[in-house]
């Protein structure tokens, strides 16, 4: 994908991002303050105190300077300062894409005000300070940007998954020779976002941006990639219906399998998947018994269904039993409204994940990807099912999706 750049006012959640975008994309990360740090041996709080922000300015650039020179295929994260200078946005361009990271004032100043490492903030009123600089800045952060993702009330798998479809790159595909009349079909430039015009125009034109023609103009089908607003739909025209070619195909519509929740109301917005021990091995461990799908693939699933049901869906995994206790506690504070989880081995004897998961009234779904009764005889026995709601078993990893439209459409749930 080459170099990603991350830019943003402080606390807009770049270096967590950078983070978890570094892992997906199996891309090393960079932090250019962390990179000015080390050189000078001084903090960035003691660097604006002993030498002042001009100076500091000055190290921002030089530091874009040697990564223009060495970084390749790099997620790097960048002071919020850095796009004010415009030799830093011709700097980053050349470097690679820039995202802009956008957030509200009030949400900048919730997640800083306790952080007492941010020089410029030490001052009366820091609220009113980060809103002077913010709209300040407005105009070089979009300058600068190849691409906006607002990150207030999203989860990281949102952020990631608008990130990753935004900065990919553009692909032609090749021409399409069918015998037509006035030669070959051409096929417009495909992307993740795939914008639909009216049918019947033209393939291979802007005005039908994301539609391949495999055939002349009469009488063949139309291809569409998905809207937008509709990601994972496929339309086919054929004479006067649809037919639905995604899994199980059905006449008269243009849904896929995310289609179950969309259809009903929905009532729940926050939702959290927590996926136990070994699970981030998904696509290494037992391919014969979990697939050759990635714990990355399952992420982008996840993240696609919550855009597809307008859902915040949070995705927590972790090796240790505790921490899995502490963020089933912590759904009980932080508004969460229903929790699919996949325990791994611990479903089988861990009684305190148990009694954790009964000790909140939320729905809750147990997801398991093979079929634990057609394995090993211990695997037979779940001590925490019985603290959830449903068990889905065998499913693979639509068993996740299955477990989100459980918890969004069932009445029970919503009375």
């Amino acid at each position: 994908m080459g170099n990603v750049i991350l830019i943003g006012f402080m606390g807009c959640g770049k270096s967590s991002v950078a983070v978890k975008l570094s892992y997906r994309l199996k891309q090393a990360m960079t932090d250019t303050d962390s990179l000015i740090e080390k050189r000078q041996g001084k903090t960035i709080a003691e660097i604006f105190a002993q030498d002042g922000e001009d100076a500091f300015r000055e190290m921002e650039t030089q530091a874009l300077k040697s990564l223009k020179e060495t970084a390749k295929n790099q997620v790097i994260s960048v002071g919020g300062g850095m796009p004010v200078r415009e030799e830093n946005r011709i700097l980053m361009k050349e470097i690679g894409k820039v995202v802009y990271l956008r957030a509200k004032p009030e949400t900048l100043y919730e997640r800083v005000k306790d952080d007492t490492g941010r020089p410029l903030l030490q001052c009366s009123d820091p609220q009113e300070k980060i809103r002077a600089l913010l709209e300040e800045r407005k105009e070089a952060y979009e300058a600068a940007a190849d691409l906006i993702v607002d990150v207030d009330d999203k989860n990281f798998g949102q952020i990631l998954y608008e990130i990753e479809r935004g900065t990919r790159q553009v692909s032609r595909i090749p021409r399409l020779g069918y015998g037509i009349r006035e030669g070959a079909a051409r096929a417009a430039f495909e992307t993740k976002e795939g914008y639909f015009s009216k049918p019947g125009e033209e393939a291979g034109t802007k005005e039908t941006y994301g539609y391949a023609g495999l055939g002349k103009k009469e009488g063949y089908p139309r291809t569409a990639f998905g809207r937008r607003e509709s990601f994972g739909y496929s339309n086919y025209k054929k004479e006067a219906a649809f037919e639905h070619r995604e899994e199980g195909l059905q006449r008269g519509g243009a849904r896929t399998e995310l289609q179950t929740a969309e259809d009903k109301p929905r009532y729940l917005k926050k939702l959290l998947v927590i996926n136990g021990p070994n699970l981030n091995f998904l696509g290494i461990r037992e391919k014969q018994v979990y697939g050759t799908r990635d714990y990355k693939y399952l992420l982008d699933l996840i993240a696609r269904k919550g855009i597809a049901c307008r859902a915040s869906i949070d995705v927590f995994q972790s090796n240790h039993e505790g921490a899995i206790i502490d963020r089933i506690q912590a759904a009980y504070f932080d508004g969460t409204e229903g929790l699919v989880i996949n325990p791994g081995a611990y479903t089988h004897y861990s009684y305190a994940i148990r009694d954790a998961l009964a000790s909140i009234t939320i729905p809750k779904v147990e997801v398991h990807i093979s079929n634990i009764m057609e394995r090993e005889e211990f695997r037979h026995v779940s001590v925490t099912a019985p603290a959830c709601d449903k068990q889905i078993y065998g499913h693979g990893l639509d068993g996740y999706l299955e477990a989100i439209d459980f918890i969004l459409v069932n009445e029970k749930f919503h009375k």
